[in-house]
């Protein structure tokens, strides 16, 4: 079947330069709304990588993210974004960009067209058959993340993928891909829109059913989360109240006492047996 790239065809829309502020705003989010409905078409997909992502967690084993750009600034961002919400280690989910730690804030040139640096960025991590990485790329092309899946697969690791384009070549070297096809950007090849949305997607539902499976949820709060600020303090005194029926002023001492929500609860229930 040929390979076609989606996010790289023309946009629906000519002449953007003519277009109104109301008109520019009203088009571009006309595009996000069919976003969740190409996402739901690829659940089956999101589910099967899920249910990997969390065996291998389980048995001690880490999630890696891969990516360039945009795709590798998302990873950045979900996994750095699970050890505060879930209280989980910092490299339990990592997230790896081409270019390494400055490429995050600015783009560094032919960083992603490396066949060896992807698998090279892995090994300081002493990457093992106990983890699992997610190559994202939306054009599904990126040289540094297929290399580095395809190294992967020949030492017995999962891989999997998030890209926006059909049968592209990252699709077709995961084991466990996730095609997520949104069309032609509003700004054409502007996969930073779309296609970066829909990762975002995907990523969110990767790590928070990983997360719920993993038991760092309780009801539907983050019982786990780190109270890193006066917010998460105040959140995490209004769980304590609730699930204990206390008051405000007992509820801080708990948290403070025991240091989380869920320390703070279980002691309780010990101590008031």
């Amino acid at each position: 079947m040929k390979f076609t790239k989606t996010t790289e065809q023309d946009s629906n829309y000519n002449h953007l330069e003519k277009m109104s502020i109301n008109e520019l705003l009203t088009n571009i989010n006309a595009e996000d709304q069919t976003i969740p409905l190409a996402v739901q078409k690829s659940l089956a997909q999101i589910e099967d990588l899920t249910e990997q992502v969390i065996e291998k967690l389980k048995k001690g084993g880490r999630l890696f993210y891969l990516g360039a750009g945009t795709s590798g600034r998302l990873g950045v961002v979900d996994a750095s974004e699970c050890p505060p919400t879930f209280g989980v280690p910092y490299d339990l989910v990592i997230g790896i960009i081409a270019g390494g730690e400055k490429a995050i804030r600015k783009a560094v040139e032919f960083a992603e067209d490396s066949i060896t640096q992807g698998w090279k960025d892995l090994q300081e991590y002493q990457i093992s058959d106990k983890d699992v990485v997610i190559g994202i790329a939306a054009s599904g092309t990126t040289p540094y993340v297929i290399s580095a899946l395809e190294k992967c697969n020949k030492n017995n690791i999962i891989t999997g993928c998030i890209t926006c384009n059909e049968n592209s070549p990252l699709a077709l070297t995961a084991q466990y891909p996730v095609v997520v096809i949104v069309g032609p950007e509003f700004v054409t090849g502007s996969s930073r829109m779309k296609a970066g949305t829909a990762q975002k997607l995907v990523l969110n539902m990767i790590t928070t059913t990983t997360m719920i499976q993993l038991g760092k949820v309780k009801g539907n709060k983050m019982v786990d989360m780190q109270l890193s600020n006066n917010k998460l303090v105040n959140r995490g005194v209004q769980m304590v109240m609730k699930e204990l029926r206390i008051d405000e002023s007992f509820a801080t001492e708990l948290l403070q006492k025991y240091g989380n929500v869920r320390n703070a609860i279980n002691n309780y229930h010990i101590e008031n047996k």
